[in-house]
């Protein structure tokens, strides 16, 4: 297998450095060395390398690093995903953590499901060790076979909508539906299709509403807009992966996040562009029936998969579905990727000192030290930061207060927000992502080093792919990508909402998104 890299809990102990905060309890006194935090309830009495040998990095996300590990007991091949606890800077995050866990240990045993063997933790990370999936992703998968039609995106859908009866019968919303987080079994044809990632599942009780802004914006039902909604989001999610999968592209796309918004509201299906009148009318009733605007009359899992197209899957057209659809889904992906990649640079620049710099900002403002801020000691205290901060950055704090009728934000709500803003909206950490890909420093990314930077994540040769991403980025067709184009283009129709984890979980509303008293929508930035 060859010389194994450093362990998880190896790279977690060089990360951490001692500096772990635990943020949500700002008042803590400062002296003497910070205990460690607990996320979960069992430990390891071993280090995690006496009981897996762990060799090379398999992906890398925002909060967690997924090794490739051996069992020394079995001789399984296992990932893991390790989770260091330096990057847990609020409660939040840590009851996300343990969340995900509590819910892949609910859910029964799948062959569509992820096997967790394990999740335990030491003193500087979280590890999950997890059934090994290396058939890679969903699209790759689709686009790299020579004949891509109708019959298997039914079986693709099947599977979807499979894991999404199991999840609601268990009482449980997957709520981040998206091709990223399935993965095949192995590389043989006939491998399993595997859901992958619980990280913004949720327990919910039959007839319980929720109101925090999840997803990623392609994704997004409506009702999940307007916050209130229940497990049928998760329907609308699979209807619009099934859309992708027939065409190519989302249903519902603009150039801004409150475009995609917008466009999700309005909820008007395009079924006239190329290859739509090559697809048989009982799957475009299908994608109709899942973006159904009224959550009330959705169909439901069971509904779905009792659908004569996917009842009647092995008869399902066998009419080749073109290379558009392939050139599309790849081109989709891979731009998916780009930006992906971009976000954990981004995420890997915020310092502990700009946490320390948030938290000192928190206590300010906390003008009567009860440890949350009303609207009024926000709107007071935030004039007082003048310059530092833009009035759309003030608006997004204001808009932050939670939604459920609590009029107040805690610290840990407090940083969520702040370190959003510090993402997304501190040109200097876009200037850091772009010089990650400027490999040669001169203000440009070229096709060359986009290309060696999608191949890093382990994706084959993608030079027809990078250009294509070139021709869409590179709006003044010189031939490369200056940091304006870089910029814009993270800035629109982008998945903004996994680029933080407190982001994703709805702690505000940068959409703008208000149910007006007539009961209709307003979008923007007001």
């Amino acid at each position: 297998m060859g010389n194994c890299c450093r362990s998880p809990a190896a790279v977690a102990r060089e990360d951490v450095k001692s500096n772990y905060s635990a943020s949500h309890d700002y008042n803590r006194k400062e002296s003497g060395k910070k205990p460690p935090i607990t996320v979960l309830s069992d430990a390891f009495e071993e280090a995690i390398e006496d009981k897996y040998l762990v060799d090379r990095e398999l992906g890398r996300g925002e909060f967690g690093v997924t090794y490739l590990c051996i069992d020394k007991g079995t001789r399984e091949l296992l990932a893991c995903k390790s989770i260091s606890k330096r990057k847990l800077r609020t409660a939040v995050d840590v009851e996300d953590v343990r969340r995900e866990v509590a819910i892949m240990k609910h859910l029964p045993r799948d062959p569509s499901i992820v096997s967790l063997k394990e999740a335990c933790e030491d003193e500087s990370a979280v590890h999950l060790v997890m059934e090994l999936c290396e058939g890679g992703e969903l699209f790759d998968r689709i686009v790299a076979r020579g004949h891509y039609n109708e019959r298997a995106a039914a079986a693709v859908t099947r599977t979807i909508v499979e894991v999404v009866q199991l999840c609601h019968k268990h009482g449980v919303i997957h709520r981040d539906l998206k091709p990223e987080n399935f993965l095949f079994a192995n590389k043989k044809e006939t491998s399993p299709l595997k859901a992958i990632d619980f990280g913004l599942s949720i327990f919910f009780k039959p007839g319980e509403k929720f109101s925090e802004i999840v997803g990623s914006p392609y994704y997004m039902a409506p009702e999940v807009l307007r916050r209130n909604y229940g497990p049928e989001i998760d329907i609308w999610s699979a209807g619009v992966i099934l859309y992708i999968l027939l065409c190519g592209v989302p249903p519902f796309w603009a150039e801004s996040e409150q475009g995609v918004a917008q466009a999700i509201i309005r909820g008007q299906i395009d079924f006239k562009r190329d290859p739509w009148p090559n697809v048989s009318e009982s799957a475009k009733d299908l994608v109709r029936k899942m973006l159904e605007p009224d959550p009330k009359i959705r169909l439901s899992a069971s509904q779905v998969l009792e659908h004569p197209w996917l009842t009647n899957a092995k008869k399902a057209p066998n009419v080749n579905l073109g290379d558009v659809v392939k050139t599309r889904l790849k081109q989709f992906s891979m731009m998916n990727r780009f930006k992906r990649k971009a976000l954990r640079v981004i995420g890997d620049f915020l310092s502990n000192d700009e946490v320390e710099d948030i938290k000192e900002m928190f206590k300010k403002i906390d003008s009567d030290n009860d440890g949350v801020v009303s609207v009024q000691e926000l709107k007071i205290g935030l004039q007082n930061f003048g310059p530092q901060l833009g009035e759309n950055e003030v608006q997004i704090y204001i808009e932050s207060v939670d939604p459920n009728g609590k009029g107040t934000l805690d610290y840990g709500e407090f940083l969520a927000v702040s370190l959003h803003i510090k993402k997304m909206a501190n040109d200097e950490h876009l200037h850091r992502a772009f010089s990650y890909f400027d490999k040669d420093k001169n203000g440009f990314i070229e096709p060359e080093e986009l290309r060696n930077a999608l191949m890093e994540d382990g994706a084959e040769d993608c030079t027809d792919i990078a250009n294509d991403i070139f021709q869409e980025v590179d709006t003044d067709k010189d031939g490369k990508i200056s940091y304006d184009e870089f910029a814009a283009m993270m800035k629109t129709g982008t998945d903004w909402r996994k680029a933080s984890r407190h982001y994703s979980r709805g702690r505000f509303n940068s959409l703008s998104v208000k149910l007006m008293k007539d009961g209709s929508l307003n979008l923007g930035n007001e």
